[in-house]
C-alpha cells in the first residue's frame, strides 16, 4: 500500500487499485507516464513481479503483457500519478509505502523525477528515497 498526502487529504492505494474518485485521471495519467518512460528508453523489469497464472516464458506475448500491466499498477506508480494529476508542476510528492519499493519501480520514478522535473521522495519500510533529476539519493542501493 501506497499513499500520498494533497490537498490536504491522505490519497492511498493498493496495486490494481481502481476505487479511488479519479480513477479515469489516474489511469490515464499512467498511461501517459509510461508511454514517456517507454520513450526515455525504460523497460519493465519483470522479474519484480510475482506472475498470477501465467507461466512468464518467452515466446508468450499474452503473459508478458500481463505481467507487465501488473508492473504498471503497482501502489507507488499510481500514488505518483495522482500526485501528478493533483498538484502544480514542479512540485514536490511525498509517497508513504509500507512495503519495501522494487526495482522496477525505483527505476521508473528515477526517471518519472526526470521527465516531468519533479523531485519524488518516497519513504518506504527501509529508508527514505529522494528521486530528483533522474538520480536517488540511495544511489541504487536499498
Amino acid at each position: 500500500m501506497s499513499s500520498i498526502h494533497v490537498g490536504g487529504q491522505v490519497h492511498q492505494f493498493c496495486a490494481g487499485e481502481k476505487s479511488h474518485p479519479q480513477t479515469t485521471e489516474i489511469y490515464s495519467m499512467l498511461d501517459e507516464m509510461i508511454r514517456k518512460l517507454r520513450l526515455a528508453g525504460y523497460t519493465p523489469n519483470i522479474a519484480c513481479q510475482v506472475s498470477f497464472g501465467s507461466d512468464g516464458r518467452e515466446g508468450n506475448t499474452d503473459g508478458m503483457e500481463e505481467i507487465e500491466q501488473a508492473l504498471f499498477c503497482h501502489s507507488e506508480k499510481l500514488a505518483v500519478c495522482s500526485g501528478l494529476i493533483s498538484t502544480r508542476p514542479g512540485s514536490p510528492l511525498y509517497i508513504f509505502k509500507n512495503l519495501r519499493i522494487c526495482q522496477d519501480c525505483h527505476s521508473a520514478i528515477k526517471m518519472v523525477s526526470d521527465i516531468y522535473n519533479r523531485e519524488i521522495v518516497v519513504r518506504d519500510r527501509n529508508r527514505f528515497h529522494c528521486f530528483k533529476q533522474g538520480f536517488c539519493s540511495c544511489s541504487d542501493y536499498w
